[in-house]
């Protein structure tokens, strides 16, 4: 039964030329699968909205992170944080653009070879323009667990930077094809690939 687009649907006139020359057959199923995807964000993933500012970006200095039980800025391994709430500095700080902090937050983390913690050394890293540092963190979360979407997305996302779309694609299928759809890593790394602009956070 042939696939219907609808009104929702992307237009591959709104593509990035450079995405345009690199595959026009991937490009053709990326559009064919869009079609499918809602236009809101999933709800109830944990980054699936930009981190919320706190006295870690308002107050806080440097590598240092708010300690709510000290009431004051404190280095992170100093800190009563847990590691959730190491991750949320870790996220917030990535934002606001302090990626230098963020890693410093993210070497304070009890386990190094937590998924979460690789995607965002990944991420810090890719966001200072190491590539090849960002590519090979991201593959060490995948390999620790198969269906960080995160992970893949970012990974895709840096993909798109780099202009290779095609490999973006693949990141993005395997994201839907593993139970990632309509996710924001799923939403993210597609919006990514119609517009060439990758997220943030």
């Amino acid at each position: 039964m042939p696939v219907m687009l609808t009104h929702n649907a992307p237009d591959a006139r709104s593509l990035p030329a450079s995405a345009m020359r690199a595959s026009c057959a991937p490009l053709t199923a990326l559009v064919l699968f869009a079609a499918f995807v809602g236009s809101a964000f999933a709800a109830g993933s944990g980054d699936s909205a930009a981190p919320k500012p706190t006295n870690t970006t308002k107050t806080c200095k440097g590598a240092t992170v708010w300690d709510d039980q000290k009431q004051r800025c404190v280095a992170p391994k100093q800190s009563s944080l847990d590691p959730d709430e190491l991750y949320d500095a870790v996220r917030e700080l990535a934002y606001a653009g302090r990626y230098s902090d963020a890693q410093m937050v993210l070497a304070a983390m009890p386990d190094q070879t937590d998924s979460r913690v690789l995607t965002y050394w990944g991420f810090t890293y890719r966001k200072q323009g190491y590539s090849d540092q960002a590519m090979s963190y991201y593959t060490q979360a995948i390999a620790q667990d198969p269906q960080n979407h995160l992970a893949r997305s970012y990974m895709g996302q840096g993909f798109v930077t780099e202009g290779k779309y095609g490999l973006a694609l693949e990141q993005w299928k395997i994201i839907r094809a593993t139970g990632g759809s309509d996710s924001w890593a799923e939403l993210s790394l597609r919006d990514a690939l119609l517009s060439g602009q990758t997220q943030s956070y």
